[in-house]
C-alpha cells in the first residue's frame, strides 16, 4: 500500500499533463495550436455551472463534474472522434481507478463516482456537464471561425445537435448569432 498522502500528490501532478496536451480535433480542422484539454475543462466547469443554474441542477457538483470529465485523458490523450472507430481504449471509469488507485478512500470515491455519474449521464448534473462540454466545443468552434477557420461548421452543428437541455441550447443559438469580442466593445461604447 502506498503512502495516500503521495499517491494524492501523484494524481496532482498526473492532471499537470493536460495543461499540456492538446485537443486533437480541433488538428483535423486546421488548428495549428489548439486548445489544451485544461483550458478546455476549465471553460466546460464554467459553463457547466451556468447551464446547471438555469436547469435547476446543483451548479457546484455539475463543475464538478465538468472539471474532472476529462481527466482519463492523461492515460489515453484526447482521441479525436474519427479516431475513436479505429481505436479502442480502456473505459473513462477503468482509467480513473488506476489514477487514483493511490488517493485516500475519500478523494479516491469523490473523484471515481463523478467520472461514473459523468459517463451515464442519468441525473440532471450529469445531463447539464454533458451539454457543458458540448456547448464549451461550439462556444471554442466559433472563436475559432471569427479567427477565420473556415472549417469548424461540422464542429458547431454536431455540438448543437447533442445539446439536451433548453439552456444550453438557447446559449447555443446565442453564441453563433453573436460576436465574441462584443463585450469588449460594448464596454468601449460605454466609456465613450
Amino acid at each position: 500500500m502506498t503512502d495516500p498522502t503521495a499517491g494524492t500528490a501523484n494524481y496532482l501532478l498526473e492532471l499537470g499533463l493536460l495543461k499540456r496536451a492538446r485537443r486533437s480535433g480541433w488538428w483535423i480542422a486546421g488548428i495549428r495550436d489548439p486548445e489544451s484539454i485544461a483550458e478546455h475543462s476549465w471553460r466546460t466547469s464554467v459553463t457547466g455551472m451556468v447551464i446547471a443554474s438555469l436547469e435547476g441542477a446543483d451548479p457546484a457538483r455539475t463543475a464538478m463534474l465538468c472539471t474532472l470529465h476529462d481527466t482519463p485523458e492523461t492515460r489515453i490523450g484526447d482521441i479525436p472522434k474519427i479516431g475513436r472507430d479505429y481505436l479502442t481504449a480502456a473505459t473513462p471509469e477503468a482509467i480513473t481507478r488506476d489514477q487514483t488507485a493511490g488517493c485516500p478512500e475519500p478523494v479516491a470515491t469523490t473523484i471515481r463516482d463523478a467520472i461514473t455519474e459523468f459517463e451515464a449521464g442519468e441525473t440532471l448534473e450529469a445531463v447539464c456537464a454533458r451539454d457543458a462540454d458540448k456547448l464549451e466545443c461550439l462556444i471554442q468552434a466559433v472563436e475559432y471561425g471569427h479567427q477565420g477557420v473556415s472549417t469548424v461548421g461540422r464542429w458547431i452543428d454536431s455540438s448543437l445537435a447533442a445539446l439536451k437541455t433548453a439552456s444550453a441550447r438557447a446559449i447555443a443559438q446565442e453564441v453563433i448569432d453573436s460576436d465574441p469580442l462584443a463585450w469588449e466593445k460594448t464596454r468601449h461604447q460605454a466609456d465613450e
